[in-house]
């Protein structure tokens, strides 16, 4: 994919026939090439630009980005130098951060790093930092810590490429709302106090400079909109990522983190909503759970009459916990091979050997890997009130689909393509999602794993001006859809808790 963000121009040198000051020829060149009236250039840019057109005989490159209806200069360098001239995407995670290199002459990609949230140290979650961020310069440390971490990935990315943070003149951050407003230093405080309102929904392009970014002191920063508090700019990314702006038929896309997002939709309308359906998926269910990585069980399939546990692992090293693919498999295989019942309850008998149970803390436990074959040396279990957590975080993964679907008079198995992003997408088993009634029983081939869908889009605004005309498009068409005043909501969650559901007619593919 090319890029057009880089406008190359020969502007006609001045003469006493032509006094036309530089910024105004440079600007007339760009406008008749844009075909717009409508180009900014920062008096930062401006004061540089004599040098700049003189050393190299007014041959010039341009970086441009647009922000809506208006066009920004972010750079300008000689045509004939061989400098490269990169940008930047940013997926702005609430526990990691993800950054890209993109040529914005080619749109290639040049190189990729990712690196923990450093505000991990404040607390794990969000709304832990937006309290912080509410004492005596909490804010401004919690800022730093991201702007910190941030140029210093910055420097290893452009020494992994070859370039300078200075070759870096566009830069484009996704991220959920309060991680936007701790990005730009503005107080998350309101966004979690009714009416929940955020202090600005659409920054829109800033300078690096201001925001204390090392890249090119022109550089500009593209923030991508929040719908509210509740759905912000990385979910926007992950709409224009997936194409289902775009798409005729009606699909949705499902983000499962701290919270499951959902967006249903098509090229004429988009309906979104958000429900706590993620923290049980994220390690939150039980004590072996964890994020995925290296030593985490991602796999599980039970075989044989002896109800053998093969077990795989991420990099196969030894498994040390498990993540939100592997608790689903697990759950799935207990199911279908009737260890646990239809309401997620232990069955210990019906030949099952009882060396696999444990009782602790007068609860039963499933050995799931034994202490020897563990990297931790304890047995890593899962207990009754662990399967009764996720039997709740899937019936409320399920009836939030189930009440958005309907809210518009769709039926879910209706639904063309069921995007799913995240490290969660790209894992996740669909056909066990199913067996545990916590997604439609669709075709497999009907889910689309997305990977990181926030850099994914991030990258493609790099990469195409196309792109990011679509953003406020995007934004606008989008109806927020809130949970807790639908009143239907906790009748469907209930029926939803049972495996895979109270109504095994929704589930046909589902035997045991």
């Amino acid at each position: 994919m090319r890029s057009n963000w880089v406008q190359t121009v020969r502007l006609e040198p001045p003469s006493l026939n032509d006094n036309t000051a530089d910024t105004e020829r440079l600007l007339s060149s760009l406008k008749t090439r844009l075909n717009s009236d409508h180009i900014h250039i920062d008096i930062s840019l401006q004061r540089t630009l004599p040098d700049i057109l003189r050393q190299h005989h007014y041959h010039v490159s341009c970086v441009l980005f647009k922000d809506r209806n208006r066009w920004l200069l972010a750079g300008v360098a000689g045509a004939e130098k061989n400098d490269p001239m990169a940008g930047l995407a940013v997926d702005l995670g609430t526990t990691s951060v993800a950054v890209r290199l993109i040529d914005l002459v080619s749109g290639d990609v040049m190189g990729e790093y990712s690196f923990d949230n450093p505000q991990i140290d404040v607390g794990p979650d969000i709304l832990t930092r937006i309290h912080y961020a509410d004492q005596k310069g909490g804010l401004e440390h919690l800022n730093r810590q991201i702007i910190d971490g941030l140029n210093q990935a910055i420097s290893i990315l452009c020494r992994k490429c070859d370039i300078r943070p200075i070759h870096i003149y566009l830069s484009a951050v996704a991220g959920n709302t309060a991680m936007t407003h701790l990005f730009l230093k503005l107080s998350p405080r309101w966004i979690i106090r009714e009416p929940y309102i955020p202090v600005v929904n659409y920054p829109g392009a800033i300078s690096a400079e201001d925001l204390g970014m090392n890249i090119n002191q022109h550089a500009k920063v593209f923030m991508f909109p929040n719908v509210g508090s509740y759905f912000g700019g990385d979910l926007i990314a992950g709409i224009l990522f997936s194409g289902l702006a775009r798409k005729e038929e009606t699909a949705i896309l499902v983000d499962v983190g701290t919270n499951a997002e959902v967006v249903l939709g098509n090229n004429k309308w988009l309906i979104a909503c958000a429900g706590a359906a993620g923290p049980a998926l994220e390690g939150g269910v039980t004590k072996m759970g964890m994020m995925a990585g290296p030593g985490v069980i991602d796999s599980i399939v039970i075989s044989g009459p002896d109800k053998r546990f093969d077990i795989h692992t991420i990099d196969d090293q030894p498994p040390k916990g498990i993540c939100g693919s592997g608790l689903i498999d697990l759950a799935s295989q207990l199911f279908l091979h009737g260890i646990i019942d239809i309401r997620g309850k232990f069955k210990v008998s019906d030949g099952i050997s009882r060396i696999k149970f444990k009782n602790k803390d007068d609860m039963m436990h499933l050995i799931v890997v034994p202490a020897d074959e563990s990297a931790t040396g304890e047995d890593l279990t899962i207990s009754q009130a662990d399967i009764d957590s996720l039997a709740r975080s899937k019936a409320a993964m399920y009836t939030i689909l189930e009440t958005i679907t309907t809210s518009v008079g769709i039926d879910m198995r209706q639904i063309s393509d069921f995007f799913v992003a995240g490290t969660f997408g790209v894992f996740i088993k669909p056909k066990s999602a199913v067996s545990i009634g916590m997604m439609p029983d669709l075709p497999s081939e009907n889910f689309k794993p997305l990977g990181n869908s926030s850099l994914g889009g991030a990258t493609m605004i790099l990469q195409s001006q196309e792109c990011a005309d679509q953003i406020s498009d995007i934004r606008d068409k989008i109806t927020y859809m809130e949970l807790n005043v639908n009143q239907e909501f906790m009748n469907r969650f209930s029926a939803a808790k049972f495996f895979p559901h109270t109504d095994r007619s929704l589930f046909p593919s589902v035997k045991i």
